[in-house]
């Protein structure tokens, strides 16, 4: 079976003139050589495509393969995960992760919340601000969390994402509309403990691989898991697999989640607890980091023990199973 990779090369953004924070999301070489290793070492062949660009060439000099493995992040726009599964979806070829409305969809967390209250998930209060007019409309008690709607990585999270009033929301909202122009989510805040569900599996067989609670080893960023503290999580940030009664709830909530939105193959769902020790959904990433050393998914399996083989297996079994494709296809 010949996969096809697909994704976004760190090093060839920021040699094209983007800064290190536009490009948190793209991954760095030495995991597109992870992958490629890992599914060589489960007996496929693999041909390395790159981005939506080269996916074009690739597609139109008559390139074909039997899947994608997609971890393509996109640049531009509010649907920017889900331009490369629709350009397979117009040739026909089958890909790993979910699909195009569905990354479309979660890229928007305002929407996706939405979403999911409608359909009974436990999520904060929110509202999602279109334009710095909309702030006036904000009617949600203090602190609030505000982040842009459709950032990944933490990018645009800091210590000014905790406002404490209305200036500290006017402030934060009005900066972040002007530097990422897109839409700002503003939501309650929830003062207890964080986590995160590493999920693997589609729809029934979707299951919870493991629950990792985040704490931090300083106070930085005004306590706010934020894009310095992810960008230096060895120095600022902790991950433990969390007690086995926080983890069933966690649980519970990221996979009715997961389900509900019908995401496929692997992913993340980030919760938070309120003061009595409730878990509510953050965001769902059903397109997840797969560096084998720095990604949220790759440090759960490897506190259990899993190897980085059997996490990249387990995502090609699950895509393989819902397209129903053998290895000998």
């Amino acid at each position: 079976m010949l996969v096809g990779l697909t994704y976004d090369l760190r090093d060839t953004y920021i040699s094209q003139g983007f800064s290190e924070e536009e490009t948190a999301e793209f991954d760095k070489m030495d995991t597109v050589d992870a992958l490629d290793e890992a599914l060589c070492a489960s007996g496929y062949e693999t041909v390395r495509i790159g981005n939506i660009k080269n996916l074009t060439s690739f597609l139109q000099s008559g390139g074909r393969c039997d899947i994608v493995f997609n971890i393509a992040e996109g640049v531009y726009g509010m649907g920017r995960e889900a331009q490369v599964p629709a350009l397979l979806d117009a040739y026909r070829i089958p890909y790993t992760f979910s699909e195009t409305h569905i990354l479309a969809l979660t890229l928007h967390k305002g929407f996706t919340k939405a979403v999911l209250r409608q359909a009974g998930v436990p999520t904060a209060d929110f509202i999602t601000l279109d334009s710095p007019q909309d702030i006036s409309k904000v009617n949600l008690p203090y602190p609030l969390f505000v982040k842009p709607a459709g950032g990944g990585t933490s990018m645009g999270i800091d210590g000014e994402s905790l406002a404490a009033d209305q200036a500290g929301l006017e402030r934060t909202a009005a900066a972040l509309m002007q530097r990422f122009s897109q839409p700002v989510l503003v939501e309650t805040f929830l003062p207890g403990r964080e986590f995160t569900v590493g999920i693997v599996g589609t729809g029934r067989d979707a299951r919870a691989v493991g629950t990792a609670e985040i704490t931090f080893t300083t106070a930085v960023d005004n306590g706010v898991y934020s894009y310095t503290s992810k960008q230096h999580y060895a120095e600022l940030v902790h991950y433990a697999l969390a007690d086995a009664k926080a983890a069933a709830a966690c649980e519970a909530v990221a996979l009715q989640a997961w389900r509900i939105l019908n995401c496929r193959d692997a992913g993340r769902v980030d919760l938070r607890m309120d003061f009595r020790g409730k878990p509510f959904f953050l965001e769902v990433n059903p397109l997840a980091g797969l560096n084998p050393v720095d990604s949220d998914l790759p440090i759960i399996c490897r506190m259990l023990g899993i190897p980085y083989q059997h996490l990249i297996q387990e995502i090609m079994v699950s895509a393989r199973k819902r397209l129903n494709l053998t290895v000998n296809d």
